[in-house]
């Protein structure tokens, strides 16, 4: 949807950079949100040879799901800003690659964002189940919640993602200069690139 959106109008790179940025604060400000909702335990309740934990209500659950949601999008916003065909102009991929510093980043980038989606989804769905199923044999539960500090680190996790995706978006800009500068230089017309992306007849 956002793909259609974003294919439906002219962007800039100014544009893509504020919506990587802001999906990836709102993703930040909701995990912090739900860290500090997490209730550190539920109340046991003991019944015949069971215990039934009770847990407060709060928003911790569906936060830590729109937290992931929302850096979900910033990625995806962040991934597409990189291969955009910014006024018209498109540029090969190998092109982008050639630059270590952008190959470099970009993993960075892909690595920070899946160690954010899984620290936070993995409390999310660890304290859904813990609400689900609060009915216990042992006598002795404690009534435990997720994790504590998976969720905020997760948080600040995504808000680096972002920061990584708007570093990349910065770094394919410059290739991408850099690439029509060498265009321009051949007499317009396009680098021709081999199976392994390395300009054709270059050393």
């Amino acid at each position: 949807m956002l793909i259609l959106f974003v294919g439906a109008m002219e962007v800039t790179t100014r544009q893509m950079s504020l919506l990587v940025g802001t999906f990836g604060v709102l993703s930040f400000i909701l995990g912090v949100i739900a860290e500090n909702k997490k209730p550190a335990s539920g109340t046991p309740i003991t019944g015949k040879d069971v215990v039934i934990c009770k847990y407060p209500s709060d928003l911790t659950i569906a936060l830590g799901y729109l937290s992931l949601v929302f850096l979900f999008i910033s990625t995806l916003a962040g991934g597409f800003s990189l291969f955009y065909p910014y006024k018209g102009k498109s540029i090969p991929w190998p092109a982008l690659f050639q630059s270590t510093s952008f190959f470099v980043f970009f993993l960075i980038a892909l690595g920070s964002t899946g160690l954010a989606a899984a620290m936070l989804l993995w409390p999310t769905i660890t304290e859904q189940k813990h609400r689900v199923s609060n009915v216990h044999y042992n006598l002795e539960t404690t009534c435990p919640t997720a994790k504590t500090g998976l969720l905020g680190g997760g948080a600040f996790l995504a808000l680096d993602a972002a920061l990584f995706w708007l570093v990349s978006l910065m770094l394919a800009d410059n290739a991408r200069e850099d690439y029509f500068d060498d265009v321009k230089g051949a007499g317009g017309d396009a680098l021709e690139y081999d199976a392994d992306g390395v300009v054709k007849g270059s050393a």
